[in-house]
């Protein structure tokens, strides 16, 4: 048996090492400057340091990243939106950096006598992650009563979008709206997230998959390397990846797979990528579902096999999924260690339980989760598993580590790594290209 772990932040650390993850509220110094010289400044003198100051956030970009002095392990992170006389109030929707139950807590302050309003967040240096932006600009002011605030809070997100400042952003899911992101200096790097110069491209095809376990036919996404030719190529190593709408239909993840290979990183490999349709179908069929597992096995890998040459060893099959993608390719594994003998499982939505009323949001776990008893059965065929969190999380992450534990003494082989975000594929694409180098760089061929 091997088990290691690459933790950036574990319980093995100093509780102040820690305790270093969570966000807290600061000004940011560059704003501090600003409200510091408009304490004497007549309108004339106003205007022209308020210009001043947006010139510099035009160049820099937003959130403004800036260092704290004997603290280089931070960095102060400023949000900012430039309002107009009928802004009432900004609201900040930053992943996992958001109390949904107290949404005032992140609304921007505003510059009095400016158009400047900001929210400034402590953050570790190395974090990463996605956000939007919503400005209330209704006739009528934002009550002061916090029971009244929080539901029309609750009804802006439904207008919140990108930040404007902010260049760089990546689709959502669900909604036809994109969300800003930002790394901090020391976030991991993503080298293989974008569409690579003249790297070759590998075929991306989207195919109707007959299932009678599911029902009808799923929309499935394939994913061939660059110069593959069906007629006397070596069987492939396979990766069944969950959510195929997102990270193909929208994340375009076929340009990391085709920098991964041209690098040598990756051997070349197959990929395939079911659609999870809409919310309702996948809470309905991820997860612990035996139905999806058979889809899965039984229908979608032998339909892709008797299309192009793919390898059948369980040492070359992979299945991947995110969320309650995740829990299904765990579950998938357990289930089926002959035909999956290799997961990677990005935080796995552990608080999943079979009999949970349709759709409940992540309902509080009593005792040891589910899966992780489930998984601390010992297996017929030892699997080789690797999982991630986001230290941003909650409770997932005591959770996750939990299953590592449960999963090592079972006599697989794991490893687990956090990177400091949230629930976000923001933070999932860089550390699936990281996963899969780790469970099929070494891949002979």
């Amino acid at each position: 048996m091997t088990a290691t772990t690459t933790p950036r932040a574990t319980e093995d650390m100093p509780p102040e090492t820690r305790s270093g993850v969570r966000p807290v509220r600061i000004t940011g110094p560059r704003v501090a400057r600003l409200v510091d010289r408009l304490v004497t400044a007549d309108d004339t003198r106003r205007a022209v340091l308020t210009g001043a100051f947006w010139n510099d956030v035009e160049r820099l970009g937003t959130p403004l990243v800036e260092e704290l002095a004997g603290d280089p392990d931070h960095r102060a992170v400023t949000f900012l939106w430039r309002g107009h006389r009928t802004t009432r109030q900004v609201l900040l929707f930053a992943n996992r950096l958001v109390d949904r139950d107290d949404l005032a807590g992140s609304l921007l302050e505003h510059v009095p006598g400016t158009d400047v309003w900001h929210l400034g967040l402590r953050l570790r240096a190395d974090h990463r992650g996605s956000y939007r932006m919503a400005a209330d600009i209704s006739p009528k002011q934002p009550p002061t009563d916090p029971a009244r605030l929080q539901p029309r809070l609750r009804s802006l997100l439904a207008h919140a979008a990108p930040d404007p400042l902010n260049p760089r952003s990546m689709p959502t899911r669900w909604l036809p709206v994109a969300s800003s992101v930002y790394a901090l200096p020391h976030a991991p790097a993503q080298p293989w997230a974008q569409r690579r110069g003249r790297v070759p491209a590998g075929r991306v095809e989207r195919h109707p998959v007959a299932t009678e376990a599911l029902g009808g036919e799923r929309d499935t996404w394939i994913y061939l390397p660059p110069g593959y030719d069906r007629g006397g190529a070596s069987p492939l190593p396979v990766v069944v990846l969950c959510d195929g709408d997102m990270w193909f239909g929208r994340l375009g993840f076929g340009d990391t797979l085709d920098a991964l290979i041209a690098d040598g990183t990756l051997p070349p490999l197959a990929v395939l990528s079911p659609d999870a349709v809409d919310r309702h179908a996948r809470w309905r069929e991820l997860g612990g579902h035996d139905e999806f597992v058979e889809f899965l096995a039984g229908e979608l890998l032998p339909w892709a096999a008797g299309r192009w040459p793919l390898a059948t060893d369980p040492r070359r099959t992979l299945v991947a999924g995110q969320s309650l993608g995740a829990v299904t390719a765990l579950h998938a594994a357990r289930l089926m260690p002959e035909r999956f003998g290799k997961v990677l499982a990005q935080s796995p939505s552990l608080w999943w339980r079979p009999g949970l009323p349709h759709e409940v949001p992540r309902p509080p776990v009593e005792g040891v989760p589910w899966l992780v008893r489930r998984c601390a059965e010992s297996g017929a065929r030892p699997l080789t598993v690797h999982i991630d969190v986001g230290l941003h999380e909650g409770a997932m992450v005591d959770q996750t580590r939990a299953l590592y534990d449960a999963l090592r003494s079972a006599g697989h082989t794991v490893t687990r790594a956090e990177f400091n975000g949230g629930h976000d594929y923001a933070c999932w694409h860089g550390a699936l290209a990281d996963g899969l180098v780790r469970l099929l760089g070494a891949e002979p061929h």
